[in-house]
Order: C-alpha cells, then sequence, then structure tokens
C-alpha cells in the first residue's frame, strides 16, 4: 500500500478544471512563442514556436537532444523557460502557474514507462484516477454514483480493456499498462494529452492497437504524441512537427518532412536516427 500513499498527494490535486477559464475561439489549444532555455549554458529549448490545434493529433520527431523532453517539461510545469511565452488556451498562462495547476487546467501527461497501481484493479486504478479532490482511501470506500461509474466504463470501452477490469493491473501486458495509464489521464478529461513514446517496447498488434486508441481520442482532445519508430508515426496520419536543436526544423505530413532534405541530412537520413 505504500505506493499508493505516495500517490495521494498527486491525485488530491488533479481537479475537475474551469474550462470557462479557457478561450478556445482560435482553434488553438496551446502556443509557444519564441521559448528557450538553457542548462549548464547548453540551449536545450532555442527560440521554439510550436502550436497545437483543438482537436489535433501531432506527432514530434527528433533525434537525441532535439529538445522534446524538455518542450513537454515546459507545457507540464516542470522546467521553466528563460525566455518567451507558453499559453493554454487565449487566458492561461502556463508560465505562472506550477504542476498541479497545470493538470487541474487540462493538461495530462503520459511518461514513456507506464506507472500504475499494480496491486489494485484495472477498474480501481481508473477509478483512483477519476477527476475530483479525492484520497485514495476515500475513494476506495466511497460508493460510486451511476454518473462515475458510467464514466468509468466507458473510458474501459475507450481503452478496450472492459474485458480486464476486475484483473491486478500488475499482471496486464506492457502494452495493456500502456492503455490502462492513458485511461487514468482520461479520467481527468484533459484536453490536451501529451503521450512519450507510447510505442517503445510494444508488439506489433499492440502497436496497432495503440494507433487506433490515439485516433480515436483526436477531436475531444488534442493529443501530442513524441515518438521514435517512424512507422508508428507513419500510422496515425497526423501532422509531424520534427525538432532540432531546441527548434522547429521541418513541419507537414510525414511524407513531407521525410522528404525534407534538412531533415534526412539531421535525423531520418543519419546512421543513429533512433534520437
Amino acid at each position: 500500500m505504500s505506493d499508493i500513499l505516495r500517490r495521494d498527494r498527486v491525485f488530491d490535486f488533479m481537479v475537475a478544471r474551469e474550462v470557462e477559464d479557457l478561450d478556445l475561439s482560435h482553434g488553438t489549444v496551446l502556443y509557444m512563442e519564441d521559448v528557450s532555455v538553457s542548462f549548464d549554458g547548453f540551449k536545450a529549448i532555442n527560440g521554439l514556436n510550436f502550436y497545437v490545434d483543438t482537436g489535433e493529433l501531432r506527432c514530434v520527431i527528433g533525434p537525441n537532444g532535439a529538445g522534446k523532453t524538455t518542450m513537454m517539461d515546459i507545457i507540464t510545469g516542470k522546467t521553466r523557460p528563460d525566455t518567451g511565452s507558453c499559453w493554454f488556451g487565449q487566458r492561461l498562462n502556463l508560465l505562472q502557474m506550477d504542476e498541479p495547476e497545470i493538470a487541474q487546467a487540462g493538461i495530462g501527461r503520459k511518461f514513456q514507462k507506464p506507472t500504475v497501481f499494480e496491486h489494485h484493479s484495472v477498474f480501481e486504478n481508473l477509478e483512483l484516477a477519476m477527476a475530483g479532490p479525492k484520497t485514495v482511501w476515500s475513494t476506495l470506500t466511497a460508493r460510486l454514483t451511476p454518473e462515475e461509474k458510467g464514466q468509468i466504463e466507458e473510458v474501459l470501452e475507450v481503452i478496450g480493456l472492459q474485458d480486464e477490469s476486475g484483473r491486478r493491473a500488475g499482471s496486464l501486458s506492457h502494452g495493456q499498462k500502456q492503455w490502462l495509464e492513458i485511461g487514468m489521464l482520461l479520467m481527468q478529461d484533459p484536453l490536451l494529452l501529451l503521450v512519450d513514446e507510447p510505442a517503445a517496447g510494444m508488439t506489433h498488434q499492440e502497436m496497432d492497437r495503440t494507433v487506433a486508441l490515439l485516433k480515436s481520442l483526436a477531436g475531444k482532445h488534442s493529443v501530442v504524441v513524441v515518438e521514435h519508430d517512424m512507422d508508428f508515426v507513419r500510422s496515425l496520419e497526423s501532422r509531424v512537427t520534427v525538432l532540432h536543436q531546441g527548434g522547429v526544423l521541418a513541419e507537414g505530413s510525414m511524407d513531407q518532412v521525410q522528404n525534407d532534405p534538412r531533415v534526412i541530412e539531421v535525423y531520418l537520413g543519419g546512421a543513429d536516427a533512433e534520437g
């Protein structure tokens, strides 16, 4: 139970956002303009301009050191840039908010390694992640309302784990754990999801199901996927942003960026293109 208690504080912060605080009238959910940040003299992000439309599915690729992780750290409040601006909708200045406030506002992040409550069932994991000012113990002892139960069942269907709802999360396959963690984010009903390398360690069948899942989320949510597997990125059929040396090198369809001479030189055509 100790792992549950350690995460209690995190879920206390993840409460329903006030949607009226956002202004999405321009159709853009995320603005990053002229953002730069240095670590010990190294510019991890260098004059970055990055925009995500409401309901868009976007892929971000680039070699190691391109700034992908740092970009997501800035969006979620883990890292503060030296210069630039970062807005969620038209009204929320992310640079004036801390990590819990940003999560509460409607930005969810899934890291490469799934982190679920392994000793609890799939259903209980989703229940624990449900939006609202709840502690772990109050959640486990409270009775679900029909609406809350319906929300969990809806998310189970979205992530394809209806038949696994009573199964202990620790016994799931790697891919199933990834889907469960995405489901835990969906319980917060985020407007923007940041998904880090979802295809890593998956079988081909799991990758296909993950592609279908991420595509299904676009529209209701904006989804930014950072990924290295080019076949996976191509399957998503989304707009692709290529980062290099902390800035945007190219942007467009997979075919467009893959045939861009600059991209071929620094990434896709390189000998160590895994990045």
